[in-house]
């Protein structure tokens, strides 16, 4: 298994990547994976997303950021085809994505979890998996009656499948209806089936929302495990300790709009995050440490 310690090659890497690149809105990656240009979308006079210019550096882990009503998890939804935007470009490796529908995208390497797990309750957990795998032949109606064609190639899927399953701790629940687990547990399931399509870009969206702490740091480990299998991450969060343990740059977005990047020590000390958070927050800001400040720059 892939050294998910936060300080891997792949870690060591992305640091070093970044290291040079200004700390400003829209700045340009080394190496990017996603390239979004004039992406806005608007619900009647709002508009929820308004983004100039973004990258994605590829081999990192981005965190994405910003006050509740930011644009963030709509953004996701564009970038993926779950939405359409009044404007706006983006790309994937190069390849325009504006227009294609999620499951396109998905097949192109780009996959996502979202905020309210989308696990089919009514299947077992290890078909779940195996519904994440791509290609199938068996899926075809003229080939599901010849299972020569595609017997070897299900072999391997369940295989896949439960290799994935044990490492994140859920081969006891391969059997399960999906609709048993645990909040926490059909997040690993969601994140384990995402890894079955073998992705280069997995974004996560809110990945801590309702996991009991006796989970998270499972979480965060596996996290940190698929950048250092080779993965870029992009993920949308609320918890600053979690943003500043395992991002390699953070994305701020507020009112729609990119208005911050850095690595998490600098933009945490970002007034314009500062601000943005205050708005947000009433008097209480964020810091380096995830702690709040109050107007007059004491603990809270």
């Amino acid at each position: 298994m892939a050294d998910s310690s936060g300080s891997g090659p792949r870690a060591q890497a992305a640091v070093a990547a970044l290291a040079d690149v200004a700390h400003s809105p829209g700045v340009s990656k080394p190496d990017p994976v996603v390239v979004a240009d004039d992406v806005v979308r608007r619900f009647g006079g709002l508009a929820a997303v308004d983004v100039d210019h973004v990258e994605i550096q590829r081999g990192s882990i981005t965190a994405l950021i910003g006050p509740n009503g930011a644009g963030k998890t709509t953004f996701f939804n564009l970038l993926t085809g779950f939405d359409t935007p009044d404007s706006g470009n983006w790309t994937f490796n190069g390849t325009p994505l504006a227009g294609v529908a999620p499951h396109k995208v998905a097949r192109l390497g780009m996959v996502r979890t979202f905020q309210l797990t989308k696990a089919l309750s009514r299947m077992t957990v290890l078909d779940n998996m195996r519904l994440g795998a791509r290609g199938q032949r068996g899926e075809r109606v003229w080939a599901s009656a010849l299972p020569f064609l595609w017997r070897d190639q299900e072999t391997a899927v369940t295989a896949r499948a439960r290799e994935l399953l044990e490492r994140f701790s859920m081969l006891p629940k391969q059997d399960d209806y999906a609709g048993s687990l645990s909040g926490g547990q059909r997040k690993l399931l969601e994140m384990a089936r995402a890894l079955m399509t073998g992705p280069e870009l997995i974004m996560l969206d809110e990945p801590m929302a309702g996991v009991n702490p006796a989970l998270t740091q499972s979480l965060l480990r596996h996290i940190k495990g698929m950048r250092e299998e080779g993965a870029t991450v992009l993920f949308v969060e609320h918890d600053m300790d979690m943003v500043h343990d395992i991002s390699d740059w953070v994305i701020v977005m507020a009112q729609g709009k990119i208005i911050a990047e850095g690595p998490p020590s600098a933009v945490m000390k970002d007034q314009a995050v500062i601000d943005a958070y205050l708005g947000a927050h009433h008097d209480k800001a964020l810091t380096e440490s995830g702690e709040s400040l109050t107007t007059d720059g004491g603990q809270a």
